[in-house]
């Protein structure tokens, strides 16, 4: 993770949890949302050896501003969501469920927090670490998310989820073990 983000509830300050994964000669950034300051962002990278330019793929877990408002920074990458791949002025449909980046980065869709989410699956020696966006927002929840549109959709990507990872890193918060300690 670059940086760990955070939700207030006695303010309005929220950061999204940006992360970072390589995987051969791709370099990954997920969720480059809004930080207290770029360099939140750009020195994590720094410290890899990494600048803007060296990323080569951006994924977008959704479309809300808190987890893409620093997508821009990555000017050369490709872009993905849940309906399309974006690079320069390329727009390539494709759906995100089962797309590789690589054979141990997978894209698959995890509606619930918003109709459009997907979710990154990073294979890794010490297991699978999914990068669900605000599938969870942190490792306490919350279990009923209050921007949800439906939450039986909600809870079956958690599910979902929770049956094919062993790490799970949320919008908004540190990594939490995929167990049956994470709520749903």
């Amino acid at each position: 993770m670059l940086t760990t983000g955070y939700t207030l509830s006695t303010g309005p300050g929220v950061a999204a949890t940006v992360s970072y994964v390589h995987d051969g000669d791709r370099h990954v950034v997920v969720d480059p949302g809004m930080v207290a300051g770029r360099d939140r962002i750009l020195r994590p990278l720094a410290a890899l050896g990494l600048g803007p330019d060296d990323i080569t793929d951006v994924v977008l877990s959704h479309h809300h501003p808190d987890n893409t408002m620093n997508v821009g920074l990555f000017g050369r990458a490709r872009v993905h969501d849940h309906k399309a791949i974006y690079e320069n002025d390329q727009w390539t449909d494709r759906d995100a469920e089962g797309h590789e980046l690589t054979p141990s980065l997978r894209l698959i869709r995890t509606p619930g927090h918003s109709a459009e989410d997907i979710t990154l699956l990073a294979g890794t020696a010490d297991g699978v670490v999914a990068f669900v966006g605000d599938l969870w927002w942190r490792p306490n929840g919350p279990v009923e998310d209050p921007v949800a549109p439906d939450h039986t959709v909600l809870r079956a990507s958690r599910l979902r989820v929770l049956a094919a990872a062993d790490v799970i890193v949320p919008g908004h918060g540190p990594a939490f073990p995929a167990d049956d300690t994470a709520p749903c």
